[in-house]
């Protein structure tokens, strides 16, 4: 029941990460207001797409599914910061769905890395 309960979970944070991609890959406005906003674009843009793709491959590997719940971490911590201190909330009247999303995916990844700390290399010593 856990094993499938994650799996559902990883699913739910890698659907969420490459689903976005299409945004930042073709350059929709919206995606390239907000990295203007922040000083990331077109560069960062591309780059955190490129990470954030690579993040939801690595949640759907068994073997690199904590990789992949860290690394999303790290870009998902990112972006809740930039809607804390340069964004808002609330981005193109949007109604605080990026953020809510964001902050939903930090989550479903923390409890992610949580169940498969055991697999951290580093744990282990």
């Amino acid at each position: 029941m856990k094993t499938k309960l994650l799996f559902i979970l990883r699913l739910i944070v890698a659907i969420i990460l490459i689903q976005t991609l299409r945004f930042k890959f073709t350059a929709h406005p919206d995606s390239v207001y907000i990295f203007e906003q922040v000083g990331l674009e077109p560069i960062g843009r591309i780059g955190i797409g490129i990470l954030e793709l690579i993040a939801g491959i690595l949640l759907l590997i068994p073997k690199t599914v904590w990789i992949g719940a860290t690394l999303t971490l790290g870009l998902i911590g990112g972006a809740i910061m930039m809607h804390l201190t340069q964004l808002g909330i609330e981005v193109k009247n949007d109604g605080g769905v990026l953020f809510i999303t964001a902050v939903v995916t930090f989550i479903l990844s923390a409890t992610i890395l949580f169940f498969h700390r055991k697999d951290i290399p580093i744990l282990k010593l």
